[in-house]
């Protein structure tokens, strides 16, 4: 009998080569030949799993934000049965750190999306609604914050969220680029929570 191929395993040993051109050195240049060359199949299984090159690059890219949406969740249930929305709104904003060699390699593959997305048309509105995504995210533990009290009423959950995660991109970028170290970028993120979840005034 012929051996039955594991089409999820095949998808991810291409993206995973996807990724590791990515790390090297970007992918503005990047084409199908030399993903198929570092992924050790052949160009032509490369087309059929992906298409086209976009498809590809956005399927590597979904891929990578499956893995990391699921270490996130088991890193937050982690956290115990009843955290407190200061440790939930922490754990989402050190995902977008760089806090350790997985979450350092899935940022650098994220950066070297970064031009990909700014200059092609096709890939552009694949990126703009993750920032949005999370800012709905931290937003609505912050309402539940509120809810709770853990949350001064008087703060703008929308606009706070907003700053955070542009925060915590920014800080991401600083890591990567050596200008803060990752105990730094956790110390700011802890300063601006201490302004979101601070007693209330009074």
């Amino acid at each position: 009998m012929p051996r039955q191929v594991d089409h999820d395993l095949r998808r991810r040993q291409i993206a995973q080569a996807v990724w590791r051109l990515a790390t090297r050195g970007g992918l503005e240049h990047v084409t199908l030949r030399q993903v198929a060359a570092e992924a050790e199949v052949s160009a032509r299984l490369l087309q059929y799993y992906f298409g086209t090159r976009d498809r590809l690059l956005l399927g590597a890219l979904e891929i990578l934000n499956t893995d990391a949406e699921q270490r996130a969740g088991q890193r937050l249930a982690e956290l115990g049965e009843a955290p407190g929305m200061r440790a939930l709104v922490r754990g989402v904003l050190w995902e977008l750190l760089p806090l350790d060699e997985e979450r350092r390699t899935r940022h650098l593959v994220y950066a070297a999306y970064f031009i990909p997305f700014v200059t092609d048309p096709a890939l552009a509105a694949a990126a703009r609604d993750a920032p949005r995504a999370l800012e709905d995210l931290v937003s609505g533990l912050l309402d539940q914050g509120r809810q709770s009290g853990e949350v001064p009423p008087e703060v703008d959950t929308e606009a706070e969220s907003a700053f955070l995660v542009a925060g915590a991109i920014g800080l991401q970028t600083s890591v990567l680029l050596g200008q803060h170290s990752p105990e730094q970028a956790v110390e700011l993120i802890e300063h601006r929570l201490d302004g979101v979840f601070a007693p209330p005034l009074g």
